[in-house]
């Protein structure tokens, strides 16, 4: 098989993709309702559709960093810049995740920023306790519960760094962040009157742990880098959460694809893309939950780095 993905479906690009701006007024449209009116509603389906809204806007923003849905990226950017999330600045994400895309360096912990392996030196630094949390977060609950916040506090630490060491532009993202922060908890919580421990742990946390379960397995280590992205099938309404970025070989060959397209090229490729994996593929979220619920995806420390 070439090593170049040609047998992949060329999409003409759209002016405007409708499905992507109809998905916006959703997701924003419902996070506004849901918070005007959530005294009016039990505090569980406040949390429940609170997370999905904050995993489902963590996927549009996914989807604009690629180039959607308008030909101009400052309006895409627009778009995915409100931190309903709080602890993210969009410009980061951007960043970070389009160096994640140099599918050479996929699942290395000193090149991809998304990798969830440690170096050998990072790991004998952690001490016991970090250890065993480690461990602990190799393993979907695990991922899942603490993942989180270990999510959390590496990134805010890792930022304050790049602030004390006079990174260019950070404390500019940083300052534009925070007042949009500010604007969002002064809707939240002046305005609705939500709890801001409610708004935190129903939408923020519950919203990191559903993004934290599409990112568990997407990756693993392999010799070819080709084989290093998975696949999980069979996954519909978590698929529509995640936009369909549980085909997820299918998004680092073709990231310029389209969400609501992502499914039908991926049945008219299913073979030639499961070959392309070197065949890793999940036959849904319950199967990775049957496989890593209480065990450990693959090793802590990343081959090349022990």
């Amino acid at each position: 098989m070439s090593d170049t993905p040609s047998y992949i479906i060329k999409i003409p690009a759209r002016r405007v993709e409708w499905p992507t701006v109809i998905l916006t007024i959703a997701i924003y449209g419902g996070f506004l309702a849901l918070t005007f009116w959530w005294q009016s509603l039990p505090i569980v389906i406040v949390a429940l559709a609170g997370g999905w809204l904050i995993a489902w806007q963590g996927s549009l923003q996914h989807e604009v960093i690629h180039g959607h849905p308008t030909g101009n990226q400052h309006i895409n950017d627009a778009i995915g810049s409100i931190p309903l999330s709080l602890w993210l600045p969009y410009p980061v994400y951007r960043e970070s995740h389009l160096d994640h895309h140099r599918d050479e360096h996929l699942t290395d912990p000193i090149e991809d920023p998304e990798s969830s392996y440690f170096t050998r030196t990072t790991w004998e630094r952690l001490g016991r306790v970090g250890k065993r949390l480690a461990h602990w977060n190799t393993t979907l609950l695990g991922r899942l519960t603490i993942g989180p916040a270990v999510m959390l506090v590496s990134f805010l630490a890792q930022e304050m760094r790049l602030l004390r060491a006079g990174e260019p532009g950070r404390a500019r993202i940083w300052t534009v962040h925070m007042i949009s922060v500010a604007a969002v908890l002064f809707w939240g919580t002046v305005i609705c009157g939500m709890p801001f421990w409610l708004y935190f742990f129903g939408f923020v946390y519950l919203g990191a742990a559903l993004t934290r379960l599409r990112s568990y397995a997407e990756h693993r280590y392999a010799e070819k880098h080709e084989e290093r992205t998975a696949i999980v099938e069979n996954s519909h309404l978590f698929g529509l959460l995640f936009l369909y970025n549980n085909l997820h070989v299918l998004h680092h060959l073709k990231p310029g694809i389209s969400w609501y397209r992502l499914p039908s090229v991926y049945r008219s490729n299913r073979e030639a893309l499961i070959g392309t994996n070197g065949g890793l593929v999940y036959n849904s979220y319950w199967d990775i939950a049957r496989r890593f619920f209480l065990k450990p995806h693959d090793g802590i420390t990343h081959p090349k780095h022990s």
